[in-house]
């Protein structure tokens, strides 16, 4: 019978110091230069990942007619999509009318979205322009990661 209250003692010996180191482990000190980690100045307010602003990138994406481009300028605040713009660069007629539809339909799709995971598939009956779209939301990110 003495065999069998060891192993719950034990147990519950080792869960008891692994909640002990746990708690040791969580208070670190806080890096030099105060919250952010950082001596240099902020160049916008900040939430979360990504500093408040409004960013600009251009995505590239295969068409039939051959490569093209969109400009993609995002408005983010609090790390949300408040307002996006797209300019179409496309000289291919068919290529201009995607864009154009894309461009008609892509508000509605991402302005209230999280930056963090905002990715398109298909937007006004485009298909192609999102690949652009999405490669301009990468640098984006990049570019707006505080």
């Amino acid at each position: 019978m003495r065999s069998s209250t060891k192993l719950p003692l034990a147990v519950f010996t080792g869960l008891t110091l692994a909640g002990a180191l746990a708690a040791c482990a969580s208070q670190a000190p806080e890096p030099a230069g105060g919250a952010g980690g950082s001596d240099a100045p902020s160049t916008g307010s900040s939430s979360g990942e990504y500093a408040d602003g409004s960013y600009t990138a251009t995505g590239e994406y295969q068409a039939p007619s051959g490569q093209e481009s969109v400009e993609v300028t995002l408005t983010l605040e609090g790390g949300v999509v408040s307002d996006v713009e797209v300019v179409g660069e496309a000289d291919d007629p068919q290529a201009q009318r995607y864009q154009g539809q894309f461009i008609d339909g892509i508000g509605d799709v991402v302005v209230g979205k999280p930056l963090d995971g905002l990715q398109v598939d298909k937007v006004g009956g485009s298909s192609l322009t999102s690949g652009g779209f999405n490669q301009a939301v990468e640098q984006i990110k990049a570019d707006a990661a505080a």
